[in-house]
Order: C-alpha cells, then structure tokens, then sequence
C-alpha cells in the first residue's frame, strides 16, 4: 500500500505471506541481520497473529478444546512458531523480554482516524519481563505465559485497573520539544508556499492548492479506514481457511 507500506518498509517490518513454509527464511533473515545491528532496538512481535474479533476467537477456542490447551476468555491461541524463531535467532542478543497487555480506560475504542481528529484516549499498559535465554521456545512453555495475561485482564475489566501497584511516569518535556521542533523544521516551506500563493492573488493557484489539499485529506481517511478491524485480515477466520484449499 502507498505510503503506509512504504513506511513499514523504511521501518524495517518483516513482511509475511502467512505461509511458514515461505515466511520461515524471510523471517530467519531479518532476524539474524539484528544480531550485528549496532544500535539498542525493540522488536515488537504480535503473537496472535491478527486483531482479536468475536469470530476469530470462537474459532481459535474450538482448537484450543480440540488440543487440549486452555481456554482464553479474551485472547486467541498464540503463533508459536513465530516466537520460537525470534528466540532461536536473538537468543545471547536480547537483554530483556516483556509482555505486555495495552488496555483503554472506559471502553474508549481507538482508530487511527480519531486520533488524527485530535482525539485523545486513555491508556493503561501491563508490563511483566520474561528471561530472555531461558527455555521459552517450546510451544507447550510459550502457551503457559498466554494464561497469566488472560487473567490479567479479567480483573481490569472488573475493577478498572491492572493487579498491582501501578506506576504513573513523569511527564517528558524533551518529547514534545523534539516533536515541536521537527514539525515546525518541516512545515516552515508548505507555510511560506502558502503564503506565496496568498499573495500572489491567483485565484486558479489558490483554488489549485486547495484541490491538491483536500485530495490529500481524502486519500490518508481512505487509508486510514483500511486499517480498520471491520476491514481487516480474514486470517483466522474458518471461512479464510476454506478458500485457501
């Protein structure tokens, strides 16, 4: 996709095929090449698979029952054979692996969209660490930490707040000035194009601008909505899997 793919791209995301016989080498490469990577890093691995739906999960319980695995209340099985390679290949590299559950206060349900319409949301974040040489490679182990989350957020849902003494971090001015200072850096030559065409008193220029603006405004809310749960990937789904056979 234009523009978000490239980004994911310059991100250096791994792309997938979600078909592990093709997925495995890509996966492995881009894995390895973190092991002489000269600066600290996060790798952010969503073991899932794909966005939590109603359908989805029903799907993925019935697999659980049908292996004997224990049932989540608000999570699908994980993808084990991802992480497992994560391990393999980060294994002595990695200083630290977490597990985190994100969680947003009064039902809010977040979009991208809204959040490019100012909209604010209120997040709480469960952070516990996990060795990261230890022995988590085996699904049977890997699946055992799934259950811990699960519970989790059972008790946010009915008090409100994670179990545990939570912990509120100071407000980082260097953010917003990092931030303030590259938007104004970028933004200073569209403002004085502005006000160049302002002055010009063109009316075919301004009208021009504002076409080219408004056009712009469309194309990111069209691609904002793809990325939509609602108009997501069909990965998980019973009716997926028959249209691949």
């Amino acid at each position: 996709m234009p523009i978000i793919g490239w980004m994911w791209y310059f991100l250096e995301i791994v792309f997938c095929k979600r078909k592990w016989d093709e997925d495995r080498k890509t996966v492995m490469q881009k894995l390895l090449n973190l092991r002489d990577y000269p600066e600290n890093f996060w790798f952010l691995i969503h073991c899932e698979g794909t966005r939590f739906t109603e359908q989805k999960h029903q799907i993925s319980m019935q697999v659980a029952e049908a292996k004997g695995l224990p049932k989540l209340k608000y999570h699908l099985l994980p993808r084990t054979k991802g992480f497992a390679v994560t391990v393999q290949c980060l294994r002595n590299v990695v200083s630290a692996v977490y597990d985190s559950t994100l969680n947003f206060r009064n039902n809010e349900n977040p979009t991208l969209l809204g959040v490019l319409n100012g909209k604010k949301y209120h997040a709480d974040l469960y952070v516990s660490d996990r060795p990261p040489n230890g022995d988590t490679s085996s699904s049977q182990k890997f699946l055992t930490f799934w259950v811990a989350p699960d519970a989790f957020q059972e008790v946010y849902y009915r008090t409100g707040a994670y179990p545990g003494v939570p912990i509120v971090p100071p407000r980082r001015p260097w953010t917003l000035l990092n931030w303030l200072f590259w938007a104004l850096l970028l933004l200073y030559p569209l403002f004085k194009l502005l006000i160049n065409m302002i002055n010009s008193g063109s009316s075919l220029t301004l009208a021009s601008f504002a076409f080219v603006i408004v056009m712009a405004s469309v194309g990111v809310r069209w691609m904002i909505g793809v990325t939509e749960i609602n108009k997501g990937s069909t990965y998980g789904n019973n009716d997926n899997k028959q249209k691949r056979k």
